[in-house]
C-alpha cells in the first residue's frame, strides 16, 4: 500500500480522469450539431469499458500482506467528542438566548408624507 494517496490507490484515480474527460468531452459533442452529438454514446461506452476493465483486472491481489501494519489509535477520541459537545450545546444555547433580542427589535414606522 505504498502507493496510496488518502487512502485510495492510483485506479480510483485513473478511473476518476477518465469520467472527468468523458464527461467534458460528452459536454463538448453535446454543443456540436447535427450527428456529432451522437458522438456522446461511443465515449459514453469507452469510460465504462475502461472503467470496468479496470475493476475486474486489477494490477494487484487483494488478498492483505502477511505482516501486520502499525494501528496508529486515538486515545482522545471520546474527550475530542465531548468538547465538540459541550461546543455545540453552548452555540445552540447562544443562539437561541440572542434570538428574541433579533425578533423583539423595534421597527420605527416612517412618516406617509414630509411637508
Amino acid at each position: 500500500m505504498a502507493s496510496t494517496v488518502v487512502g485510495v490507490g492510483t485506479g480510483v484515480f485513473v478511473i476518476a480522469v477518465v469520467w472527468i474527460a468523458a464527461l467534458v468531452f460528452g459536454m463538448m459533442l453535446l454543443r456540436a450539431s447535427g450527428s456529432a452529438k451522437l458522438g456522446v454514446i461511443p465515449v459514453g461506452f469507452l469510460a465504462l469499458t475502461i472503467t470496468l476493465v479496470l475493476v475486474f483486472f486489477p494490477r494487484s491481489p487483494e488478498t492483505t500482506p502477511p505482516f501486520k501494519e502499525i494501528e496508529i489509535v486515538d486515545t482522545l477520541f471520546i474527550g475530542r467528542y465531548i468538547l465538540l459537545a459541550v461546543a455545540g450545546a453552548v452555540f445552540l444555547l447562544m443562539f437561541f438566548m440572542l434570538l428574541p433580542f433579533h425578533f423583539l427589535e423595534p421597527v420605527h414606522a416612517k412618516a406617509l408624507r414630509t411637508h
